[in-house]
């Protein structure tokens, strides 16, 4: 009997070290991700001038200082593995070697972020993480890497929780703190259960420079800002600090009309997204640079209390959106959906919205009364004792604080 209890208290032993290994890292990502990652612009045409070019930008254009941290290299920096299995960077793309160029970017005061895949070959035809995934993680760590993004390609007869946790148990193993992103297009529901994995998952495949419609690729297909924007239903019940859906990354500054980028920015914000830039910040517009810097709207993305906004009316195409802040402020956008400007008179004194996720009320209707900033313009507007009357240009946004 004595025997049998020791061994019971081993096993339990046992139990308790692997439910601690067994974890992602916590503390990381408590409001969502921000950052740059070369895909949608440079797609696997990189190399280490463009990253550093891009670190570089970060910093100048004044994205680092409105809460951009992120540089991540996505798929085709990687080329082969060596006669141990360990992964190897393409020396033509990048001579200097991953290592030394993550301490470029964190010399910039920056954090560092690379790509895999859980299947045998990336998207792009590369390695990938498939029976490697204690060794990448080793790698990483030793290189300097805050974060990696994990694709889903090529992984017949793989399960993807198995998958994705058998590479969150290799970060942890490995010893370095990695913001992990599941890049998994939402096809198993990783909402349900990606919680414990990972930091933030795909909810959708991949977006397009496009603000309402898809690119038909055949077998797979890109979808636009708006079709995005509508998958998130349903969804923001799942996220939260340490843990975000992730509709995919911005599209602002390459092809749309600053219009169509500024409702696009405007949306990521209003449902706690992953801000992940995806255009040339060597090459960005003013008016690129305005949106992707504007801090009073990034605010509404990293309230700490971590509640994605939600659609409560729809009316002649111009949909109201709501989002529960911080000390009991709301935001509220008013997004024109149509081709065609749009008129919209408010009568603040009608307005009573509960929301059960945050269990806040927007009552203006009995007793609340708001102070109304434009985040837009940039400028206090007055307060919901007055009417808000305004025209909304097409594909175009209205953004609001309303506080006491």
């Amino acid at each position: 009997m004595k025997n049998i209890k020791i061994l019971l208290v081993l096993f339990c032993i046992v139990l308790i070290q692997v439910s601690v290994m067994a974890q992602k890292f916590q503390g990381l990502v408590q409001t969502p991700p921000m950052g740059w990652n070369s895909w949608n612009r440079f797609a696997c045409d990189i190399n280490e001038k463009i990253i550093r070019e891009a670190a570089d930008a970060m910093v100048s254009s004044g994205m680092k200082d409105a809460g951009y941290e992120y540089i991540v290299i996505d798929d085709c920096w990687q080329v082969s593995r060596d006669s141990l299995g360990f992964i190897q960077a393409d020396p033509k793309k990048f001579p200097s070697g991953i290592k030394a160029l993550a301490d470029y970017v964190h010399s910039k005061g920056l954090k560092f972020g690379i790509y895999s895949c859980a299947g045998d070959k990336t998207c792009g035809g590369r390695p990938a993480g498939r029976g490697h995934e204690y060794q990448d993680a080793l790698m990483y760590a030793k290189w300097g890497v805050d974060y990696l993004k994990y694709d889903w390609c090529n992984t017949e007869n793989l399960n993807a929780i198995g998958s994705y946790t058998t590479m969150r148990d290799a970060i942890h193993e490995a010893g370095r703190p990695i913001v992990f992103s599941l890049c998994e297009w939402g096809n198993n529901k990783p909402w349900l259960w990606a919680k414990e994995v990972g930091h933030l998952w795909r909810t959708t495949g991949d977006i397009c420079n496009c603000f309402d419609c898809y690119f038909d690729h055949g077998t797979w297909k890109q979808n636009g800002v708006m079709q995005i924007l509508d998958m998130q239903s349903g969804l923001r019940k799942y996220a939260g600090p340490g843990h975000w859906n992730d509709p995919d990354m911005l599209e602002v500054g390459n092809g749309m009309t600053q219009n169509e980028d500024r409702a696009h920015f405007t949306m990521w914000c209003m449902i706690a997204a992953p801000l992940i830039s995806g255009n040339d910040l060597q090459k960005m517009t003013p008016e690129t640079q305005s949106i992707l810097t504007n801090k009073e709207v990034i605010a509404l993305d990293q309230d700490s209390l971590g509640i994605e906004g939600f659609r409560s009316e729809v009316k002649d195409s111009v949909e109201t959106w709501l989002k529960p802040l911080k000390n009991g402020d709301w935001a509220v956008s008013l997004l024109n959906r149509s081709k065609m400007p749009r008129s919209i008179n408010i009568d603040w004194k009608t307005v009573s919205v509960t929301d059960s996720l945050s269990n806040r009320t927007l009552n203006i209707a009995s007793k609340d009364q708001y102070k109304i900033r434009d985040l837009w313009l940039k400028k206090n507007i007055g307060d919901t004792r007055k009417s808000l009357k305004a025209t909304i240009p097409a594909h175009d946004v209205i953004c609001l604080k309303l506080y006491k």
